[in-house]
């Protein structure tokens, strides 16, 4: 398996094993990347005498989807500052790349199902988009029906991507990753014409002709 193409590229298909084999393999690498960076950034607050990470007692390394939606929020941008600029960057690296085999797996899914990678934004953007600014909407019952909406959005896209399988036909994405082609079913008239050798006779039709007598002649009786 090209692994390049598997966690980073969004063209082609893959089939329900390999969508449950990226959960795996992103959270281990995640777990690598911050492993070496917390080492790091240890390594060098011992060496400068500070300790811990701007003087917290601790460093910090979650990693929330709630990070990436930050982007949007304004309020987030008002709380940065330049101590915790080197912290961010950190994490905005490791969101990039989750984020990354994330939406190309994800994609790349979506084609085995035979949709387009727009389907990104009802099944994962909008319910994340909703509960990040969730917490700012107004306190109404009436917020219960967007809610449930993005609710329902979340569980649909779960089941598209993690339990329903994809085409067994090559769609406009791909052959079958499974490598089993399965010819979509056909009627029995379009199966005999791609199947039965062109005839002439085949094409026409002949009529019966209808006997009778000819129409007899007489004297039109209103003359």
């Amino acid at each position: 398996m090209d692994w390049t193409w598997y966690l980073l590229g969004f063209k082609g298909r893959i089939n329900r094993a390999r969508y449950w084999l990226a959960a795996p393999i992103i959270l281990a690498f995640m777990m690598v990347f911050v492993g070496l960076v917390y080492l790091a950034l240890k390594i060098d607050f011992v060496a400068h005498g500070l300790g811990t990470a701007a003087g917290s007692g601790k460093v910090s390394f979650a990693f929330d989807l709630d990070d990436i939606f930050a982007v949007f929020d304004p309020a987030a941008w008002k709380a940065l500052s330049l101590e915790k600029l080197p912290m961010l960057l950190v994490r905005a690296i490791g969101l990039v790349l989750l984020l990354w085999v994330f939406l190309a797996t994800s994609i790349k899914r979506l084609h085995d199902r035979d949709k387009s990678a727009w389907w990104m934004l009802p099944f994962f953007a909008a319910p994340q988009l909703f509960n990040h600014f969730s917490d700012r909407l107004p306190d109404s019952h009436f917020m219960m029906i967007p809610g449930a909406i993005m609710l329902a959005l979340m569980i649909w896209g779960f089941v598209e991507l993690y339990f329903l399988r994809g085409t067994k036909w090559t769609n406009r994405y791909g052959s079958d990753p499974l490598g089993k082609e399965q010819i979509r079913v056909r009627s029995e008239r379009a199966r005999l014409r791609a199947t039965t050798a062109w005839s002439q006779d085949s094409e026409i039709e002949l009529v019966p002709h209808k006997a009778g007598p000819p129409p007899a002649m007489r004297v039109n009786r209103g003359t």
